[in-house]
């Protein structure tokens, strides 16, 4: 299999600065060497330019919105001509908007984008259901156009929205805790499919097929935030919070393995790994990479 990998080391929409040193990580902690000696080709594409989180006290609930936007598009510009289905993408952000990136680079290579996101969190919240002011806890209510949602984003590429309701199936949500009333609504009103954070714990490899088997067939893509990750297992997140639940770097590979082998993945981005807190445990960003590795096996003969 023919891999690209293509850095995306911005924290504009992030809550802080330190996920915009991910790229740069991963390739340290063996990403391309542990692809390669899958028997992978893979292409390192590099990085597109630094952007850094900043205080922005002119759109505090949105906050860096017109750089974000501008870092996106020149994302999906240079990745879609690396957008095929007889290769794949591997795009390392980066907060978690990587993802709306990615999904616009399949729209931009003529592809409909169907997205597995792999999340503690819904990301559905807008300026006005949140006053956080991070993009990152709203890129899915972007992709998908909701009301509240900055045009500018919402409008990334000719398309809008980018994502219909039934394009999008969530992996590893909690939505009893993580998740804020208004995006609780969204899901039941949109009808979104939602494998949960304990049916991905209880049987990894069952609950990613439940959520790429509620995706039309076809293409498809995946995102994986790491504060899906039981912080205590791999500190990897920029988010904290998600101590003692959520699956370990084990069960992610897993699920990632199984995502892999069905037919019709094209590409994966990954975001809020921070590797400061990574150096807490100096086996998580090892292990994390091999999780990725899994994902990169080739599909089965089918």
């Amino acid at each position: 299999m023919s891999i690209n990998i293509l850095g995306y080391p911005s924290s504009a929409a992030a809550y802080c600065v330190g996920v915009e040193h991910a790229p740069a990580a991963l390739r340290e902690a063996g990403l391309v060497a542990a692809l390669e000696s899958a028997g992978h080709q893979v292409d390192d594409l590099g990085d597109l330019p630094v952007h850094l989180w900043k205080p922005d006290q002119e759109r505090p609930r949105a906050q860096n919105l017109d750089e974000e936007v501008e870092a996106l598009r020149r994302l999906a510009d240079t990745a879609a001509p690396f957008v095929a289905t007889d290769s794949r993408l591997l795009v390392l952000g980066g907060s978690c908007t990587v993802a709306l990136g990615l999904c616009a680079a399949v729209a931009d290579a003529g592809i409909e984008p169907h997205l597995v996101y792999v999340d503690r969190h819904l990301d559905l919240n807008t300026p006005d259901s949140t006053a956080e002011g991070s993009l990152s806890w709203m890129g899915m209510a972007h992709a998908l156009g909701l009301p509240g949602a900055e045009e500018s984003l919402v409008r990334l590429t000719g398309r809008s929205p980018l994502l219909a309701p039934r394009h999008l199936s969530y992996l590893g949500v909690e939505p009893t805790v993580e998740a804020t009333e208004w995006e609780r609504e969204q899901v039941d009103h949109l009808g979104i499919a939602v494998t949960t954070q304990a049916e991905l714990v209880a049987d990894p490899a069952a609950a990613a097929l439940a959520s790429r088997g509620a995706l039309p067939d076809g293409p498809f893509v995946v995102h994986v935030d790491v504060d899906v990750l039981d912080f205590l297992d791999a500190p990897l997140a920029e988010n904290v919070n998600g101590r003692n639940s959520g699956p370990t770097v084990s069960q992610l590979g897993q699920a990632l393995a199984a995502l892999s082998r069905e037919p019709g993945l094209i590409g994966m981005s990954v975001g809020q790994l921070v590797p400061a807190h990574a150096s807490a445990d100096p086996t998580s960003l090892g292990r994390f990479v091999d999780a990725l590795a899994q994902a990169g096996k080739t599909p089965l003969e089918r």
